[in-house]
Formats: C-alpha cells, structure tokens, sequence
C-alpha cells in the first residue's frame, strides 16, 4: 500500500469539501475507468530501457480535467502543484514523486489525436449509458453552436487560422469552428458530432447525425430543408423541424402553435452546449486546425454525457 504522507493525511480532515472536490468525487463514480484505460493501453509506451512512462490511469485523469477546469497543458502542471484535491484525483502525492510536466501532459494529448481515440472515448461513454438504459433511441434533436477561434494576424504566420471560417449570425459576425450535434429525444445526451467551419450550413450535417432507426427528428429554422422534409415522410420519419416564414407565405396561428411545440422538445439539445460553455468553460478554440480541435469536443460530448446523466447514474 502506498504512504500517506503528512500533508494529505492533513488534507482528509477537512471539516468542509468543496464544490470541486464535491464534483470529482461524483466522477470518479460515473466515468467508465476499465472501459476507458482499456480502449488506450494497447497504444500506451510500455516500459523499457528509457524513462519510464507515467502510469496510464493518472494521465487518463489528468486529461479529463484539463477538459472539465479548460487548462492548458502548463496550466495543469501547475494546477497540480497548487490544488491537493485535483493532484488526489490524479493518483499523485506532492512529497511522494514529482507532477508531470507540461511535455509529458502534452504527448499524452497527441497520441490521443494520433489514434483517434477521443471518437472512442467518446463511444465507449456512450455505450455505458446505452447499457445503463440512459441513451435510449427513437428520435433525435439536432442543433449547432459556434466556437470561437481568435481573428488576429498579430501572430508569426501573420494570418489566421486557415482552416476557421466567418460566419454571420443575426446583425453579427464570428470567426471559428462549428460543433453539430445529434442527441437522444428522451434523455438529451449526444450521440453524434461533427465539426466544421464556421460558415457551414446546419442544413448539410443531418445526414452525420441522424440513426438509421431514428423514427423523428427535431430542429430549429436553420434546418428546414424540403428535400430532407419529403425524405422523411417517405421513410416514416415524424418532420419536427420548425416552420419558416416567407415574404409571400406568412406563418399562420396554427404554423405558430407547432414551432412552440417543437421547441419545446428541441429545446433540450442547449443543455449540451450550455455544460460545454458554460460549466466546462469551453467557449474559445485552443489549438490550430479542425483536428484537434474536433478531438478536444469528441472527449468533451463524452464527458458532457457524463455530467448531464451523472443523477441517474449515482442512483
């Protein structure tokens, strides 16, 4: 068994916790450790001549909370040092053994992105919900948010990121990605995501998001499309998008009682974005190219999940 030393024996008499130790400790409970380690060991370095490389559940650990606290790779080497509950839920002691370093967090990162293994991670969550009965199918909810990528060129490419786009949004202009979203009619969990530009239509990503067995589909105007609408009604799939008004055709009183209803319903897919936003504090881009940062949202829709369904699963 390993030592207690002083200061964390010290640390477990506190008479209060707080509200993140309070969060780490629900998941710790929720997130599929054995699942999870299982899908990157076959990856992992494995110890040999060299250095010998950190065990793999502490950087697993690590990882999720530089997802949940939106740190920087030197950010959680610090954050390490100054927080005893986030170095305890890494499996590290402070007088026991040095914290990983930046680098060491960093490489961790890329051979995630380099196996694709947040796609996985974000699966393997999902399938842990599906057995729980938490993910259920039927119908699907449908709905994009922006992401922000920084539009200066004060930087040494003096350009800017060439894989972001622009975009417009009511009397406003923005600059960065787009997350696409498919998520579950009954719980609001996600099931699917794509990552775009931010100038790509939300019309084109339905077909990325739908199941093959979902029997009705749920979105905003931006989705209403009369090739997909006839699509759906020819494979019995119930059309929820809500209606749009033209110059010509103006929605009528009962046009506007359907959209209420179906916003009703829509209207849970934003509690996907607002975790993301909000509670995770991912609002702004943190790397170049879609790529990576696609692989940050895989491991964030998953972990997101988690959080929404986190009630359920601790009873």
């Amino acid at each position: 068994m390993k030592q207690i030393s002083f200061a964390t024996l010290a640390e477990s008499g506190k008479k209060r916790k707080t509200k993140r130790e309070r969060f780490l400790e629900e998941m710790e409970t929720v997130v599929p450790w054995p699942a999870l380690l299982a899908l990157i060991e076959p990856h992992y370095p494995k110890a040999g001549k060299g250095r010998r490389p950190r065990d793999l559940e502490t950087m697993l650990r690590i990882y999720f909370m530089q997802q949940w606290f939106n740190l920087s790779d030197p950010g959680m080497e610090d954050t390490l040092y100054d927080v005893p509950c986030m170095r305890a839920f890494a499996r590290l002691d402070l007088f026991d053994e040095s914290m990983p370093d930046e680098t060491t967090i960093l490489k961790f990162r890329r051979l995630l992105e380099k196996h694709q293994l947040t796609a996985a991670i974000m699966n393997a969550i999902n399938d842990t919900l599906e057995q729980k009965g938490l993910l259920l199918k039927g119908g699907t909810m449908v709905d994009a948010t922006i992401i922000h990528a920084p539009p200066s060129t004060k930087n040494e490419a003096k350009q800017r990121d060439p894989e972001m786009r622009q975009t417009k949004k009511g009397n406003q202009w923005y600059f960065g990605m787009k997350i696409h979203v498919g998520a579950d009619v009954n719980s609001g969990l996600a099931h699917t995501v794509a990552v775009t530009a931010a100038n790509e239509a939300d019309v084109s990503q339905p077909p990325n998001l739908l199941r093959e067995d979902d029997r009705a589909v749920f979105g905003d105007k931006g989705y209403v499309d009369n090739r997909l609408k006839r699509a759906a009604r020819k494979a019995v799939v119930f059309w929820g998008v809500a209606l749009k008004s033209s110059a010509k055709h103006k929605l009528t009183e009962a046009n506007q009682r359907f959209n209420r209803k179906m916003s009703s319903v829509r209207s849970r897919v934003e509690h996907v974005f607002r975790v993301i936003k909000r509670q995770f504090g991912y609002t702004k881009v943190r790397y170049k190219g879609l790529a990576k940062n696609a692989a940050q949202v895989f491991t964030l829709i998953g972990l997101t999940n988690l959080y929404l369904a986190r009630r359920a699963m601790l009873t």
